[in-house]
């Protein structure tokens, strides 16, 4: 059973925000009956703002203005509706705080105590009355950006103001809890890639900087009190408390800066390398660490020199790690980690990890609950068994939620990646590291023209720079001509991920295996010093981890074909859409309004004049196309022509009816043909005749059909002597449909 209802949204005029407007106030149809609504405090002078709501507004507004910093602000709006209940008024709340925060335009004296995700009736009817409400600000030009534009802001996706699932909020008050009820604290958040521990740790940073006095307590469930306590208490244990965000990867710490300098009482200061946890005099009270699994040992590092100083400044030997600074350093420390997502040599052992989890005093914690990946934790383990050749299920993966598809035509994969950047935005294709940088630009005489990557003859480049990448590809008319790596989007969202599994991977049908070639992966920091068992679990963790990158969907293409086989057991493969309609056979008028459509792999006789119309499939053809007889249209599979038709394109082709080939686009039929790809008797290539000339005339001396494919693989078809006999043009090729 399906519910609606009609959208029914009021927002008030701009009342001014002071004790005189009271009484004006207060004859606002909602605030007189007391009903649940939502109210947004501004002062467009500043760009300051708090949002709030209320079963009692006129009471909650009198005590903001008791409150000197709301006092800053000189309009209030009223936003209700018949439709509103307390769930729904704090659900609204809720994303009015997370978008207006993204959107930029004021800056919010909220706090971000008690953003829980609440669940309740009808939740997924409330979504439309917010979009109605962001119309209606857009409308008012209180805000200027689309709830798709925000949703896309790196602000957005890693701002503090984020509602938490139950499963994180749950987790927050155990942190809390734990922080304040001991001297020293070693606190342990595991998690799979997609379940929010950047959004926790960005949470955490922003509760713990503020001031607890400034939060109001009214109408507050007994969980948002316990959290005002374990605040205060933390406060009054760290009075200036010294907290810094730890990210090991400079590209994330390069984004989360920019996003901790838009946010009130943050700075762009308080996220740090692991290097700079020296920086203090003082030990930090609180160093939280997201992406703990990137933390380094002393291996594989272009910068050995000032690692070995670290350690020697903390008395250690090479066998120091991050880990141990990060520890030496702070009196607490929270640690968010998945050991899956380790992909270099450099990344610390896990075992070192173990020892911690393994200290009775560490307070350990797992989140469970996926928040990237609209597949939920069911495409999670599908992926991590996919590529541990583990999933025992022959069921392809369906998610009507969360797109997943292979595609066999490279073409056909980049162009509906295009399709999906120009619909949504922050879409972008990721591939292994099995191609040389050669445009590297820090290499010291950089060729920055350099091809990096091809395949069927579309060129790319890697990523031409390795800070925010995502955001700033070097392009941003078409951010799909640069390719990024795993280096560049891990900790990242995107709307879909188009992945690239690369020529260093494929699978061996004989053992069941994913196997990996060492010579073909190319990034000299992740290879030297591991054995073939450690580097392709390396590889196997940088996959899983760029798959897990989509939120609405993953595109695959498998540069080995053995691979893309293994994948169509498992993965819904790609299908062009026609751009015809097949007839039904009473619509049928042959050659009049439709054309014959040919199955190549069963056309035994199909091209006969004497062929029975009954026995064909019509189609409808395109505007552009003139019907007349002789014209067919056939499916030509395969890599042999990619330089000019993708892999599974429909084509029309008319009859042969004399006259020269030499150089054309045939449909050939032969008995001596053997063409893999579409079947025995059949194929489609370019022809070339060698004649000879006597004096009775001329004759062929041999027939050469010539693939034109990217692919080398592919070898000249050549007929001579008896094959000439049983050899006949079907068709000349006209066009792609």
């Amino acid at each position: 059973m399906s519910f609606s209802f009609e959208l029914s949204i009021e927002i008030s005029e701009q009342y001014p925000f002071n004790k005189n407007a009271l009484d004006k106030i207060e004859e606002n149809t909602w605030v007189k009956n007391q009903w649940p609504l939502v109210y947004f405090i501004q002062n467009d002078s500043i760009k300051t703002a708090y949002v709030g709501e209320s079963t009692n507004a006129l009471y909650r507004i009198k005590n903001h203005l008791a409150n000197p910093e709301r006092c800053k602000l000189d309009k209030i709006s009223i936003i209700g509706s018949d439709k509103f209940n307390k769930s729904a008024t704090l659900d609204i709340e809720s994303n009015l705080i997370q978008y207006l925060t993204a959107e930029g335009t004021f800056k919010l004296q909220n706090g971000n105590n008690g953003l829980v995700n609440h669940n309740y009736y009808q939740q997924d009817l409330y979504k439309n009355l917010f979009k109605e409400i962001w119309s209606k600000l857009l409308a008012k030009k209180i805000v200027t950006k689309s709830l798709t534009e925000i949703e896309n802001s790196e602000l957005f996706k890693y701002s503090p103001y984020k509602s938490l699932n139950e499963d994180q909020y749950n987790s927050v008050l155990e942190i809390l809890n734990g922080l304040v009820r001991n001297n020293s604290n070693q606190i342990f958040v595991s998690g799979s890639a997609g379940t929010g521990k950047t959004i926790l740790a960005t949470y955490l940073i922003k509760l713990l900087s503020t001031d607890p006095e400034s939060l109001q307590t009214e109408e507050l469930n007994e969980d948002e009190l316990n959290e005002i306590v374990f605040i205060k208490k933390f406060r009054s244990k760290y009075p200036k408390a010294k907290i810094g965000l730890v990210i090991a990867m400079t590209s994330l710490r390069n984004s989360l800066e920019a996003v901790f300098s838009k946010i009130p009482g943050l700075k762009s200061t308080m996220v740090i390398g692991p290097s700079d946890t020296f920086q203090l005099k003082e030990k930090y009270d609180l160093l939280i660490v997201d992406e703990a699994h990137r933390l380094r040992q002393y291996k594989n590092i272009g910068w050995l020199g000032a690692f070995k100083k670290n350690n020697q400044k903390l008395g250690l030997d090479n066998s120091g790690t991050e880990l141990d600074w990060i520890i030496a350093n702070s009196k607490n420390q929270i640690f968010f980690y998945d050991a899956a997502q380790s992909v270099k040599p450099s990344d610390i052992d896990s075992k070192k990890f173990d020892e911690l989890l393994n200290n009775q005093m560490t307070i350990k914690l797992e989140l469970k609950s996926q928040m990237r990946v609209n597949g939920g934790n069911n495409y999670i383990r599908f992926v991590d068994e996919l590529l541990n050749s583990k999933r025992n299920q022959r069921v392809k993966f369906d998610y009507e939620k969360y797109e997943v598809l292979l595609f066999e035509s490279f073409l056909d994969f980049y162009n509906q990646m295009l399709k999906k950047e120009n619909e949504f935005k922050l879409c972008r294709i990721v591939a292994g590291y099995s191609w040389e940088w050669k445009s590297d630009p820090k290499k010291k005489n950089p060729d920055l023209n350099a091809v990096d990557i091809e395949i069927d003859g579309l060129e790319f480049q890697w990523n031409q720079t390795d800070k925010d990448w995502i955001n700033n590809p070097r392009d941003l008319t078409n951010p799909l001509k640069e390719i990024g790596c795993i280096h560049t989007v891990q900790g990242y969202d995107l709307n879909y991920t188009g992945v690239i599994f690369g020529r260093e991977i494929n699978y061996n049908p004989l053992t069941d295996t994913i196997e990996i070639d060492s010579s073909l992966y190319f990034d000299k920091y992740g290879r030297n010093g591991t054995n073939e068992n450690e580097l392709k679990s390396f590889i196997i963790n940088i996959y899983k981890t760029i798959m897990y990158r989509g939120i609405k969907g993953t595109y695959i293409y498998a540069y080995h074909k053995e691979l893309r086989d293994y994948f169509k057991k498992h993965i819904r493969v790609f299908e062009k859409k026609p751009i015809f309609r097949v007839l039904k056979p009473s619509e049928v008028k042959p050659y009049v309004n439709s054309i014959p459509l040919i199955d190549i792999q069963a056309a035994a006789g199909n091209f006969s004049d004497t062929q029975s119309h009954s026995e064909l499939e019509w189609i409808e053809p395109p505007l552009n196309i003139m019907v007349k007889k002789g014209l067919f249209v056939c499916k030509v599979v395969g890599e042999s022509m990619n330089k000019l038709i993708p892999n599974g394109s429909y084509c029309l082709f008319k009859q042969y009816e004399g006259g020269s080939r030499q150089g054309s686009i045939v449909l050939a039929e032969s008995t001596d043909i053997q063409d893999f790809e579409f079947g025995s008797g059949y194929t489609v290539k370019e022809y070339h005749s060698i004649k000879e000339i006597n004096e009775d005339g001329w004759s062929h001396e041999s027939i050469i059909l010539k693939p034109m494919s990217t692919n080398e693989n592919y070898k000249n078809i050549e007929l001579k002597g008896d094959s000439l006999m049983r050899f006949r043009i079907v068709g000349i090729f006209m066009q792609i449909l």
